[in-house]
């Protein structure tokens, strides 16, 4: 069965820098890193789509062209069952670890994030693998500086990434497609205990 990664971000050119698509830039780069560039424009799907092998995976990769809120319906047309859902792997921003980490998870809620809530309702289940990525700044101590009320929440996550944060994400992203690779070759519970 196809493992299907998708990335989540804005389609536009004024958010490709952005931190809210952090999950879309990371795919990107995973799939550059296996020698996928060519990218199809899926009009029915609404997303950016590549194929190709991860280790003996056939993998699709999806970028939605949806606004974040709208993620699912491209998601939808990739994973239409629950057991298609077990080999789907989100890759997306999260205001909730600090810059410079990642998390794996499963079966869980989506923690006031837009658009995996969006995928939650179109495959409508919780059972399938995501990978977060840490966006929130921290202080010279380690602790997170989280940005609070919506209206400064909103003004982060749609703000472009500063130079020395591009350098702490692309470390980060090399763990991410390290992490994809174990998921996908090796199965999500060895995946979380090698990078959680």
């Amino acid at each position: 069965m196809t493992w299907v990664v998708v990335g989540l971000g804005n389609p536009d050119e004024e958010h490709v820098r952005t931190r809210h698509n952090a999950g879309r830039m990371a795919v990107e780069l995973f799939a550059r890193s296996k020698g996928i560039e060519e990218w199809k424009d899926d009009r029915k799907a609404r997303s950016f789509v590549a194929r190709g092998l991860v280790g003996k995976a056939a993998t699709v990769f999806v970028l939605p062209n949806t606004y974040m809120n709208k993620s699912g319906a491209a998601v939808s047309t990739f994973v239409k069952s629950m057991a298609a859902a077990e080999r789907l792997l989100v890759v997306y921003d999260e205001l909730d670890l600090p810059l410079g980490t990642i998390k794996i998870s499963f079966d869980r809620g989506s923690g006031g994030h837009k658009g995996v809530d969006s995928v939650l309702r179109a495959v409508k289940t919780k059972r399938f693998a995501r990978i977060r990525i840490g966006i929130s700044p921290t202080t010279p101590s380690g602790a997170m500086r989280k940005p609070s009320g919506d209206t400064d929440v909103e003004k982060f996550i749609l703000g472009e990434f500063k130079h020395d944060e591009l350098a702490t994400l692309k470390k980060i992203f090399k763990r991410v497609s390290e992490a994809i690779e174990c998921v996908i070759a090796d199965g999500r519970e060895v995946a979380m205990n090698t990078f959680n």
